[in-house]
């Protein structure tokens, strides 16, 4: 599997391994350095090392398959809109109620 369709199978998990470093989720907006580097770091975590031109390129040829679905929403040549839902994690802390 190239490294383009790696990212497409497994576009939730990517936008959630970058929403730990920022603020990712639908509706925000994402920025081409952002994607690139999230790219760089996801792929770095499976031990395969991208040169920063090939993570550009690869975020380029990314975020295009994503415009070309509608699920990214593109506002300048460097900005997308995130467009479609993903899990975002919420975590419910139960009240602990302690009775004297």
């Amino acid at each position: 599997m190239n490294h383009l369709n790696e990212l497409l199978n497994n576009k939730e998990i990517f936008f959630r391994f970058i929403a730990e470093k920022m603020p990712v989720f639908t509706g925000a907006n994402v920025f081409l350095r952002d994607i690139q580097y999230g790219i760089k770091f996801f792929f770095e975590k499976k031990n395969i090392l991208l040169k920063y031109p090939a993570a550009e390129k690869l975020a380029l040829e990314f975020t295009s398959a994503l415009v070309s679905k509608n699920e990214l929403v593109q506002y300048k040549p460097n900005t997308w809109k995130v467009n479609f839902v993903f899990r975002e994690v919420i975590e419910k802390k139960e009240a602990v109620i302690v009775e004297n």
